[in-house]
């Protein structure tokens, strides 16, 4: 059969399949695919799919007889150490495969996941009362350990609702599911010599037989999951495949949520929600810089109407009150860019979550444009941009949390919202909205800001990191011009302690406290240099004075850079005094951060100075 007479009907194929074949190594991807990409909102978002047994789109593979058509490589983390005959390339459906096998195997380096079962959750207000994925940020403490601890304890984690999704893991994983069970609910097991022994036993074995008959289900579920793929036969021209991958990767594009709404819209009042999308970017610009307005005008939208902002509260949206509420919205979101614009945060690209967003615009809707309740409303805002970007409330459900933030859950916590409709709200009782919560959720410490990476790349604490550097200036080394959204455009992410000088001593140089976003005026070829005979190269100082006020804008100490010399220095020598130095450097930035975070997520508007002041007075830092 020809490749013009071929069915292009699908296969059905089971996720336990997929596993084993990859397993096995029988699939393997053509090297001219891009590599891992997805960030850990696609990957829970995919994961969520296959818990809640809900439809995928298809996979492509071209199928392998004897020799390869492509030069190829596994699947991350996935090289057999029995390597079999590989049977078929993938040509479509790289991701979603990547991320079901590490996910089984909770192998990524900075985050693990979890499934939340919510009637195990001991906690005073539960996340969610669905269960869903969990992607909690993992990282390495100054003393080596693994951080946040309890997630590595399963009686912790039980009593969060949470089980580590490898425990779903296709193939004969039942010693596993016990011993992990077992842990999780040891503290449940009643002494013998207890007055209610036989009470507690009772709850004790109930526990752990639910907890294990819902981990089975999931598992069945997972199991026999259908991942279906349309299949090439192995006789395919090469230039033909490439034809098809090329075509099922760029060419298909299915009608978004946006394009279902705007026919709706259409439908029920006979309006062009194009045009009024195009009025709104031309009376409000910058809330274009925050991301895609289409998706911000229906997030907004919905939670105006009280809806949650995922798909289903889009689409359950009342079309005409959309339409109704417009110069609201319109309103609103060009508050929420002047409000961002004002916390030194210009652009999507230095944004720590967009999360946020629709719930200031919305919140808007409550806060006059005049008088004195703006500064008391608009202090609640700013506390809830900080507190977003410096907890883990968005790193899950975070539609959901969103929704509970502004609207609240009724009967356990209030929402922004209820604040805001009262002009004289205690600021005392504010923890009664979720992400005030500090028992719930905390505050970054100085350890895990240490540990935030490059914020060029998405991740909220990173990003929020140098939001902070920009709130107090960020001024430019070179010609000293403070940051805004014009001079950001033409700035680049610096390192402080150059990457070629960390990397000669083993050390990861791409973390957000070694990052400056500033302009270069000379070329862009550097070598291993301390840091301020790097910094002088780059931007051809001549007032020293003046560039130690600039860093110090950035929260950075021209104090300690100045002692980092190692000029002569090798191997062991030079690694034992460039982690010492480093670390140094990376602790007083973090702990200038933390006071500024302090301040920040509580709605004030700090002064630079007060911030260094603040450090001085702790730890008796200081800087000429």
């Amino acid at each position: 059969m020809s490749i013009m007479q071929q069915s292009s009907k699908a296969q059905d194929r089971a996720l336990g399949v997929w596993f084993q074949n990859i397993q096995q190594g029988q699939i393997k991807l053509p090297r001219f695919q891009r590599y891992e990409a997805w960030d850990r909102g696609r990957i829970t978002s995919f994961l969520n799919t296959i818990i809640n047994n809900l439809p995928v789109g298809v996979t492509l593979a071209l199928e392998v007889a004897g020799e390869e058509k492509f030069i190829s490589r596994y699947i991350v983390s996935a090289e057999p150490a029995l390597q079999g005959g590989v049977t078929q390339h993938l040509l479509d459906g790289q991701q979603r495969l990547t991320a079901f096998w590490r996910a089984m195997h909770n192998n990524y380096d900075s985050e693990d996941y979890f499934i939340y079962l919510p009637q195990f959750d001991q906690r005073e207000s539960k996340q969610s009362e669905e269960i869903e994925v969990n992607c909690q940020s993992r990282w390495t403490s100054k003393k080596g350990s693994r951080r946040p601890v309890w997630t590595d304890d399963p009686s912790k984690c039980l009593g969060r609702g949470l089980f580590p999704i490898d425990l779903l893991c296709p193939g004969d994983n039942s010693a596993a599911v016990d011993a992990w069970i077992g842990k999780a609910t040891q503290e449940l097991e009643p002494d013998e010599n207890d007055s209610e022994a036989l009470k507690k036993y009772k709850v004790y074995t109930a526990t752990k037989e639910k907890l294990k008959e819902d981990i089975s289900t999931l598992r069945e579920r997972v199991t026999h999951f259908n991942l279906p793929y349309l299949s090439l036969p192995s006789n395919t021209p090469k230039d033909v495949a490439l034809q098809v991958f090329i075509n099922m990767n760029t060419s298909s594009k299915p009608l978004s949520l946006y394009d279902i709404i705007v026919a709706e819209v259409e439908s029920v009042a006979g309006k062009s929600l194009h045009d009024l999308e195009e009025h709104l970017v031309s009376k409000c610009p910058k809330a274009a810089r925050f991301g895609d307005v289409r998706n911000l005008i229906l997030a907004t939208s919905a939670l105006l109407q009280e809806k949650i902002p995922n798909n289903k509260g889009m689409v359950e949206m009342d079309k005409q009150v959309l339409l109704d509420n417009w110069e609201k919205l319109e309103l609103g979101l060009e508050r929420m860019a002047n409000l961002l614009e004002s916390q030194a945060i210009f652009d999507e690209a230095r944004l720590p979550t967009s999360n946020v967003l629709a719930v200031v615009a919305a919140a808007y809707d409550l806060v006059p444009e005049h008088g004195d309740f703006v500064a008391k409303a608009e202090k609640l805002l700013r506390a809830y941009l900080w507190s977003s970007f410096f907890t883990d409330r968005y790193e899950n459900s975070a539609a959901s949390r969103a929704y509970a933030d502004f609207i609240g859950v009724k009967d356990k916590h209030r929402g922004i919202k209820a604040f805001l409709n009262k002009q004289g709200f205690d600021e005392n009782t504010l923890s009664e909205v979720p992400v005030f919560n500090r028992k719930e959720h905390e505050l970054a410490d100085v350890d895990a800001l240490m540990a935030a990476g490059w914020p060029k790349k998405v991740g909220i604490e990173a990003r929020g990191i140098l939001a902070v550097s920009n709130y107090f200036g960020g001024q430019d080394f070179a010609d000293g011009r403070h940051a805004s959204f014009e001079s950001i455009q033409k700035r680049e992410y610096h390192h402080i302690f150059p990457d070629a000088l960390l990397s000669a001593a083993g050390i990861d140089s791409y973390r957000a406290l070694n990052c400056a976003l500033i302009t270069w005026k000379t070329n862009r070829i550097i070598g291993r240099k301390d840091p301020l005979d790097y910094l002088k190269e780059r931007v051809q100082w001549a007032d020293e004075k003046a560039v130690s006020n600039r860093l110090k804008t950035h929260l950075v100490s021209f104090e300690l850079l100045s002692k980092a010399h190692y000029k002569g220095l090798e191997g062991e020598a030079l690694k034992s005094k460039l982690v010492v130095d480093f670390d140094s450097f990376m602790r007083n930035r973090a702990q200038l951060v933390h006071q500024a975070v302090i301040h920040l997520a509580a709605g004030e508007q700090p002064s630079l100075d007060s911030i260094w002041a603040a450090l001085l007075s702790t730890d008796g830092t200081h800087d000429r």
